[in-house]
C-alpha cells in the first residue's frame, strides 16, 4: 500500500484501521473474529492500528496487544487517553498529574514498550491544553511515546498544543459526509506541518451505501445523531444513492469512492476507517489504489455537493465536548 506522512517524522499506510468498533458502538462483538479481521489488515499492507483507552474500558487495547503480538516492525500502534468511562458515566480528564499513569496502564494493556502515536482524545475544559501538552511531551523524553497527536481540538488549541511540542496528527471527523473541518482545522492544521487522520471516514457506514436503515437504533453511534433521523436520513440516503452511481460507473464501490476521494485531498491524509468484516477490510484497503482524476473529482463536487447532505452532527457529543465521542 501507498505511504502517506504524518507530521515531519511518522510514516504510515494510505489507510489506517479504526478498532473501536470490536469493543462498543455497533452491537455484539468476538474477539477471535475481530483478531482474524486485524490480521487481515495487516496482510492487506494496513500499518497504523488506531485504539484509545476508552474503547471498550481497555478491552479494545488487549485485544489489539494479542492480534498484534507476532506483527512485524512496520506496525504502528496509536492510542489516546483523556476520554474516562465509568459506570456512573463518561468524563474528561486532561490532568497532566495522571498522564504518565494513563501511558503506563496503555502500555501495559497493549503489550508494549512504546506507543507509537499518543493522542489527547479529547481537551479537558478544565485544563489549559498546553499543560496536558507539556504532560505528554515528558513521554516522549522518557521513550514511552514517538509522537504526540490531538483528537477533536479547535484551531487555537491546535496551535497552541503545538507550541509546546511537535504534534504529528490531529484527528477529527471527515467525510464527504462532513465537511466543516475543510474551514478550520485543515487549513490549519497543515499550516503547522501537522498530519490529518479522518476518522468516520465513511460517515458510520452511510457512505458504503450498504447500510441497512432499520438497523440505525441497534448503534450507539447512529441512532442519536440527527444525520441518521428522519428527513435528514432520507435526504441523506438519497445523496448515497448519487454517490453509489458514480462509483459504479468507475467500476468501484460507494465506500471505496468515498475514502479515494479523501486520500485525493493530499499524502498527509490518512483515513482510519473502521469495519469488524475481513471482507470490507480488503474493500477499504483497495481503495488506496484508486486513483480519481480530476473530473473525477469535479463530478463528485456537483453530484454529490457538501451542501447537500443535511443533519448537524455536532448536536451529539459527549458530556464537556462539543463533538462526538469516536
Amino acid at each position: 500500500m501507498q505511504q502517506h506522512q504524518l507530521g515531519s517524522e511518522l510514516t504510515s499506510s494510505a489507510i489506517g484501521l479504526g478498532c473501536m468498533g470490536f469493543s462498543q458502538g455497533y452491537g455484539a462483538t468476538d474477539d477471535d473474529e475481530s483478531v482474524t479481521a486485524i490480521h487481515t489488515a495487516i496482510d492487506a499492507g494496513v500499518t497504523l492500528f488506531d485504539t484509545a483507552m476508552s474503547y471498550g474500558s481497555g478491552h479494545n487495547e488487549r485485544l489489539l496487544a494479542r492480534a498484534l503480538r507476532d506483527a512485524g516492525e512496520q506496525v504502528r500502534v496509536a492510542t489516546k487517553f483523556g476520554i474516562v468511562r465509568t459506570d456512573s458515566g463518561v468524563r474528561l480528564d486532561g490532568n497532566p498529574a495522571r498522564v504518565r499513569e494513563y501511558c503506563d496502564a496503555s502500555l501495559q494493556r497493549l503489550d508494549r514498550d512504546v506507543i507509537d502515536l499518543y493522542y489527547l482524545h479529547r481537551i479537558d475544559p478544565e485544563v489549559p491544553v498546553a499543560e496536558t501538552i507539556g504532560a505528554m511531551a515528558e513521554l516522549v523524553a522518557a521513550g514511552k511515546v514517538r509522537h504526540l497527536g490531538v483528537s477533536e481540538a479547535t484551531p487555537a488549541q491546535l496551535a497552541e498544543a503545538a507550541a509546546v511540542h511537535p504534534i504529528a496528527a490531529v484527528q477529527f471527523e471527515w467525510s464527504m459526509l462532513w465537511r466543516e473541518p475543510e474551514h478550520d482545522i485543515v487549513p490549519t492544521a497543515r499550516k503547522l506541518g501537522i498530519g490529518l487522520v479522518p476518522y468516520s471516514p465513511l460517515g458510520r457506514g452511510l457512505l458504503t451505501a450498504t447500510l441497512d436503515p432499520t438497523t440505525v437504533a441497534t448503534s450507539d453511534f447512529r441512532r442519536n445523531d440527527p444525520r441518521f433521523r428522519g428527513d435528514h436520513l432520507e435526504n441523506n440516503l438519497t445523496q448515497v444513492a448519487a454517490l453509489r452511481d458514480l462509483a459504479t460507473r468507475l467500476d468501484i464501490t460507494a465506500g471505496q469512492l468515498a475514502l479515494a476521494w479523501l486520500l485525493a485531498q493530499g499524502p498527509d491524509v490518512v483515513p482510519i476507517p473502521g469495519t469488524r468484516r475481513p471482507t470490507r477490510i480488503l474493500e477499504n484497503a483497495a481503495a488506496a489504489d484508486v486513483a480519481l482524476s480530476p473530473a473525477d473529482l469535479e463530478d463528485l463536487e456537483k453530484l454529490v455537493s457538501p451542501e447537500s447532505w443535511t443533519g448537524d452532527r455536532q448536536s451529539f457529543a459527549a458530556p464537556g465536548t462539543t463533538r462526538s465521542t469516536s
